[in-house]
């Protein structure tokens, strides 16, 4: 055997070899990159764009001022809830309950209930306004149905689901509103007062959750059975959640600054502000899910 055209052929085979080793490498990695590319692509296509809408809308005669949130990169209309805020007013803090919800792929309404975007900064103001709801059920429905007709409208929103969450008032109003027959599939509560509270036949076909704070003063043990039997004499199943230690108006981080300024029982608690969120997003998983 001739070694030079030995080793001359075994480099010839050796160089082919690299050569076809190079481009299917090279292939590989170009295919790596496109798939890098592609999933890139579709991770930035599926990127949240959170808008915030200002909508003046009516109820009667009275001027109303909300704030709409979703994602103007979903393709498909979402789930509508509509947040109904503390004796404050429409304010910040509802506002950024609304844009939590549109996180979480809902679209939001965080609706006015005062009127012409009313906003308190003292109690004397706050149970002035808030009386002048509870106290008149059909205004109360009247500027619900307003902020339910916005949602709807909206061309954001499932029109066929809707919901409502409240907080203190809100709470309140978004219970009492279950039960005026207005189409709400869920509805959650926050430390919303339970006084008086009347459960109509129509709160049958809402799906009912209830957050209170455990160290809550202004529900009393005789407000929670009040509203246990209610319920129950109407044949609505719900979920009654309590918190250890809370007072009223826990989940809202102002609201201990707020209860030293005014000698008010009430203060932010860190532990149920997250629970009760989880317990709302485990509720809505079984009774309201996003699409």
């Amino acid at each position: 055997m001739n070694i030079k055209n030995y080793l001359k052929g075994f480099n010839i085979k050796l160089l082919v070899l690299s050569l076809l080793m190079i481009t299917i490498a090279t292939a590989d990695g170009y295919g790596r990159n496109q798939e890098k590319e592609q999933n890139a692509q579709s991770e930035k296509k599926n990127e949240q764009n959170i808008v915030r809408k200002k909508i003046d809308y009516k109820a009667g005669n009275t001027t109303l001022k909300g704030y709409l949130f979703y994602d103007e990169n979903k393709t498909e209309k979402s789930p509508g809830i509509i947040v109904v805020h503390e004796w404050w007013g429409n304010n910040a803090y509802s506002e950024k309950r609304a844009r939590m919800l549109a996180e979480l792929g809902y679209t939001a309404f965080a609706a006015d209930m005062y009127g012409n975007g009313l906003i308190v900064d003292n109690p004397e103001e706050a149970q002035k306004n808030a009386g002048v709801i509870y106290s008149d059920t059909d205004l109360l429905k009247e500027r619900m149905t307003a902020a339910y007709d916005v949602l709807v409208n909206s061309g954001f929103a499932d029109p066929e689901r809707i919901a409502a969450i409240g907080y203190c008032f809100g709470g309140t109003v978004v219970l009492t509103a279950a039960s005026l027959d207005i189409p709400l599939d869920a509805v959650v509560s926050f430390h919303g007062g339970l006084a008086g509270f009347k459960a109509n036949p129509t709160i049958k076909n809402t799906h009912v959750l209830v957050c209170n704070g455990a160290a809550d003063k202004f529900v009393s043990q005789e407000d929670k059975d009040n509203f246990k039997n209610q319920m129950k004499a109407a044949g609505a199943d719900y979920e009654f959640k309590e918190y250890e230690g809370a007072l009223h108006a826990f989940t809202n981080p102002e609201s201990t600054e707020a209860g030293e300024k005014f000698n008010m029982p009430i203060a932010y608690n860190a532990a149920a502000d997250s629970a009760s969120w989880n317990d709302m997003m485990e509720f809505f998983s079984k009774y309201f899910p996003v699409n």
